[in-house]
């Protein structure tokens, strides 16, 4: 393992981030940095997600630190992102000179973190690592797949997710404090920010009402015209029974102009992390192609509608919490009428206690400083 630099009992901590799910995970690390003598953190903000509701807000409702930096590098092609991304890092983590780079999830921004670090000899941590679609037309699968062959520390949210690891042979590679079951950060954000969840501007709409909650961003859905086509001809058919609300990114706005295709459910701009877990909570049912959303609708014990043909989250899967249903309308409807009819069993414990953050910054303690 590479070792840091820092002194006896003192740890910095350079993180990188740069899209919405990012900062939800960071901010549950953050908040213990904030209170945990001796270690102190720096945040690189890539820029990925630009829009104001996707990034600036979170940094100010969750009350994390804003970034010390932001490249502002978005709207660009995978490559393009990635070598700017890249550089841009290197020329910080030079100047800051951090122990241990700490990157999260999946994303351009994850991959071009770990890649300067590992480059400039700078220990990697991996929150999410582990995480596996098995299928490499996902760019997210390479970003992740890249990144925990690179990283120094694995952290998985789940003991499937260290299955995988160890049937790709890091084992062999990796001691066992390298290798550490966290459980879910992003439970430990869900437990903590579930109390402070605020209403959206459009509450009065959807209030005492029954509503089910869609998002569509994943770009094998919003590239693919056939696939949206479908996936919105499915919305359109439950709307007609249940109101679906849908916050959108306005990129996926634009993809329904360029190719003619009306949705008739509710369409709202992107919404907070609180405003969505207010819509969580309230919801009959979840339809989604986010994988951050799977898991966020489990903890608010929601069924969920998975618009896709696998899954990084299997275990939901196999509870009966989650459905896999593709971009087929036909087959969409009917999985989402039967789970608005009948409750999804649910059983605890899948994403550990809700204390993986701290889980996490004691490893990274007991390695680096």
């Amino acid at each position: 393992m590479r070792q840091c630099n820092a002194g006896i009992g003192i740890l910095k901590i350079g993180t990188i981030v740069g899209a919405r799910p990012q900062f939800i995970k960071a901010a549950t690390i953050s908040r213990r940095v904030a209170v945990t003598e001796g270690v102190s953190e720096f945040i690189i903000h890539t820029g990925q997600h630009f829009d104001e509701n996707m990034s600036d807000v979170f940094f100010a409702e969750m009350d994390i630190p804003k970034p010390l930096f932001n490249l502002g590098i978005a709207s660009l092609g995978h490559g393009a992102m990635t070598g700017r991304m890249l550089e841009g890092i290197e020329e910080i983590l030079v100047t800051e000179q951090p122990d241990v780079v700490l990157v999260y999830g999946d994303t351009n921004s994850t991959l071009a973190g770990a890649l300067a670090a590992a480059k400039l000899d700078i220990p990697v941590a991996h929150v999410e690592s582990g995480l596996r679609s098995f299928n490499r037309r996902m760019p997210e699968e390479i970003n992740r797949k890249l990144t925990d062959q690179i990283s120094d520390l694995l952290f998985c949210p789940t003991q499937i997710a260290k299955q995988n690891l160890l049937q790709e042979g890091h084992g062999g590679d990796y001691t066992e404090s390298q290798i550490v079951v966290t459980g879910d950060v992003m439970f430990d954000a869900f437990k903590y920010y579930r109390k402070e969840c605020k209403a959206p501007i459009f509450a009065s709409k959807v209030q005492g009402a029954g509503f089910c909650l869609a998002t569509i961003h994943r770009q094998e859905n919003v590239r693919d015209s056939r696939k949206l086509g479908q996936i919105v001809e499915a919305l359109n058919q439950v709307h007609r029974e249940v109101q679906v609300i849908c916050p959108l990114h306005p990129s996926t706005k634009k993809v329904f102009r360029e190719e003619g295709i009306v949705p008739e459910f509710t369409i709202y701009d992107p919404v907070s992390y609180l405003e969505m877990l207010w819509l969580l909570t309230r919801c009959e049912l979840v339809l989604t192609d986010s994988g951050g959303l799977q898991k966020e609708a489990y903890f608010a014990e929601k069924s969920c509608i998975t618009l896709r043909d696998e899954t990084e989250w299997v275990e939901l899967v196999e509870t009966g919490a989650n459905k896999l249903v593709g971009s087929v309308a036909e087959k969409i409807v009917p999985e989402a009428l039967n789970a608005m009819s009948e409750k999804a069993p649910f059983v605890s414990g899948l994403y550990g206690k809700g204390d993986a953050a701290d889980v996490v910054l004691q490893n990274l303690l007991s390695n680096y400083s």
